[in-house]
Formats: structure tokens, C-alpha cells, sequence
């Protein structure tokens, strides 16, 4: 029996992993063979334990198959000292888990075209995959801080490092991704400005060599982000550090008509991971049963693809996923003429009857 460490969070968080887990009860019922431990992270362990990575929380982490995670932070936390903050209790399950590969599809669903903020022509079949770098970078380099002068003029500093090592292997599994889908990988950067990023260019490069059969390319990120907008379809797959992912991945999920819509998952080296929507707490409509759970869902797919290679189950959610849609049931965040517009609730328990319907 594999476990499935089941970690809410904070804001929409409890709402949306409310959903994920019907989903995955009703698997269970057909013989989906998991286990469901719930934790805290984030702001609801401060409130609790005083820390928003509690021993407790990684030690389940650890011990789990697979980590299924809400959102956190919110308002609520936001005076804290930054070492404390909620944000710091992700940040180190993806230290402490080693989760170094974050994938973030930005698919669009055909019956979402309008939900673009682009035309339709722009956006129809949308489907790439941003590999983004997770552990390393400027969100973990060495020295950072903020230090006063002696003239009393403060200076805020964080460090952009990446080695030989964490580059190549990210390239790796991006390259490996590449493969399985179009053969197409383009590889982001800033070399033209960056020391840290002309050696990431160098040795995506050299890596390359591997993988003769897939076309690589590189973009520096400023141009990057004005493609996705002009032209996303040209990209398959994209490949680049911690912050640029961080921003691109955001840019992209609007491509696809709401942040609501994506999951991600974060891999270690050997597919153990961790599965969350991509998008933060929203602590504005917590607790108002409105918040978009597919995203969520579709996470519970992708974890159940990546790390448990159960295919037929993950193909179940998803196909669960588009029959909702193509019925018209919509969030506020995805709604539009001439559909339904539903609760997080009644979309959970929507996504479940269509599961159930596809045995």
C-alpha cells in the first residue's frame, strides 16, 4: 500500500484538498491501493505548533510515497519575520525532500478557449511543459539578507547560484520530457547579463549531446515571456532556473484561461514527489465554497502518473475532468455565457460522478 501524505494549508487550501480527496476515495473504492495522513503546514502550523514546517509534518513528508499539498500563506502571516513566514514551510519540504524538478503543464481544455484572455487562435491546443528548477538558484543561494552601512543606509541582497550539477540534472529531465512529447526543448536564460546563466547555456548545451533527437534552443527570459504571449504555441517544452520558472509558469497558466486550471508536480531524483496546484491561498474567498478545486484534481492525476505509475487512473481523472467541463459546470474563476456556475463543492462532486461513470 503506498501513503499519500495529505497536506491542506492554508486559505482555499483545506477547501480544494477537501475535493482531491473524494476524488481519491472513490479510486479507492475501484482499488486504487493508497493511504490518506493528514499534517500541517504553512500558517495553520504556526497558528498551532509556533513553525510552518513542524517535525511531525516532515517527518510524514519523508516517510510518505507522495506528498499531495493545498496552499499556503495568507494576510494573516504576512508581519512575521520572512524566516517564519508560512512561505518557508514549502520551501523547505522541497529542500529537505530534495525535489529539484518542478513540471508545470499549461494546457488548455478546448471548451476553456473563451476563458483566454488572448484569441482563440492564439491559444487553441495549447499544450507545453515549463521544467523549472526548484532547489537551487536565488530563492536558496548563499550569502542573502539585508545589512546596514555604517552610514545607516540599508542594502537587501540575495545570491544567484547555480553548479554544474543541479544544472545537468534539471536538463535532464527536461530533455527526458522532450522525448516523450514533441522533441522540442528550449532552454531559458539570461547569459547575456548573467555569469550563473551562461554557465547554465554551456552545459544544457553539452548535455544536449545526449539527446540527439531532440532540437534544442535557447531564449533569454525577457524575450521568453513576450513569445508566450505573441506566439506560445511554438514552445513544447521549456527549460529554466528557480525564479524564471517561478514567473514564466505563472504567465503561462493565463494563457490557459485561469491559474485555477494547473497543477505542477516537484520530482526527486527518483519520481518521489510533491503535487499542488499552482496557484496560492486566495485568502480573499477562503471559506466561501468558490474557489476553483480542477487544478487540485488534476495534481491528484499527475501524482498518481509520476510517482505511483498508475496511468489508468490518472487517464480516469482527467477524462473525469474534461466531461465537467464540456457539461458547462464552471467556477466563478472560469465562467462565462451559457454556462452553469458551481461551488468548489458541487465541482468536486461533479469531477467524482464522472469517475464513477468511467470505470
Amino acid at each position: 500500500m503506498k501513503t499519500i501524505a495529505i497536506l491542506p494549508g492554508d486559505g482555499i487550501g483545506p477547501e480544494i484538498i477537501a475535493e482531491a480527496i473524494k476524488v481519491l476515495e472513490v479510486l479507492q473504492q475501484d482499488g486504487l491501493d493508497v493511504q490518506l495522513e493528514q499534517a500541517l503546514v504553512g500558517g495553520a502550523a504556526i497558528d498551532a505548533t509556533g513553525h510552518p514546517l513542524p517535525a511531525e509534518t516532515l517527518a510524514l513528508a519523508k516517510q510518505a510515497d507522495a506528498v499531495l499539498l493545498g496552499a499556503v500563506g495568507g494576510y494573516k502571516w504576512e508581519q512575521l519575520d520572512i524566516a517564519i513566514r508560512p512561505e518557508k514551510g514549502l520551501l523547505g519540504l522541497r529542500s529537505e525532500l530534495e525535489l529539484f524538478a518542478n513540471l508545470r503543464p499549461a494546457l488548455l481544455f478546448p471548451e476553456l478557449a473563451s476563458a483566454s484572455t488572448l484569441k482563440a487562435e492564439v491559444v487553441e491546443n495549447l499544450d507545453l511543459l515549463i521544467v523549472r528548477e526548484l532547489t537551487g538558484g536565488i530563492y536558496f543561494g548563499e550569502p542573502r539578507g539585508v545589512r546596514t552601512f555604517d552610514s545607516g543606509e540599508r542594502q537587501g541582497f540575495n545570491t544567484l547560484v547555480y553548479t554544474e550539477t543541479e544544472i545537468e540534472r534539471i536538463a535532464r529531465v527536461a530533455f527526458d520530457s522532450a522525448q516523450k512529447r514533441n522533441k522540442r526543448l528550449c532552454s531559458v536564460d539570461k547569459a547575456n547579463v548573467l555569469e550563473s546563466t551562461e554557465l547554465w547555456r554551456e552545459v544544457v548545451t553539452t548535455v544536449s549531446k545526449d539527446y540527439p533527437d531532440v532540437e534544442l534552443s535557447h531564449m533569454y527570459v525577457d524575450n521568453a515571456a513576450m513569445q508566450l504571449v505573441r506566439e506560445p504555441k511554438q514552445f513544447d517544452v521549456i527549460v529554466t532556473t528557480n525564479m524564471f520558472g517561478d514567473i514564466l509558469s505563472d504567465l503561462a497558466s493565463q494563457l490557459t484561461g485561469s491559474i485555477g486550471m494547473l497543477p505542477s508536480a516537484s520530482l526527486d531524483a527518483n519520481n518521489k514527489g510533491m503535487y499542488e496546484p499552482i496557484h496560492g491561498s486566495a485568502p480573499d474567498i477562503a471559506g466561501k465554497n468558490l474557489a476553483n478545486p480542477l487544478a487540485t484534481i488534476l495534481s491528484v492525476a499527475m501524482l498518481l502518473r509520476y510517482s505511483f505509475n498508475q496511468e489508468t487512473f490518472a487517464e480516469r481523472i482527467e477524462t473525469a475532468v474534461s466531461k465537467v467541463l464540456q457539461a458547462g459546470l464552471r467556477t466563478q474563476d472560469i465562467a462565462s455565457e451559457n454556462t452553469k456556475l458551481v461551488t468548489t463543492s458541487e465541482m468536486g462532486d461533479a469531477v467524482v460522478a464522472a469517475i464513477k461513470e468511467n470505470k
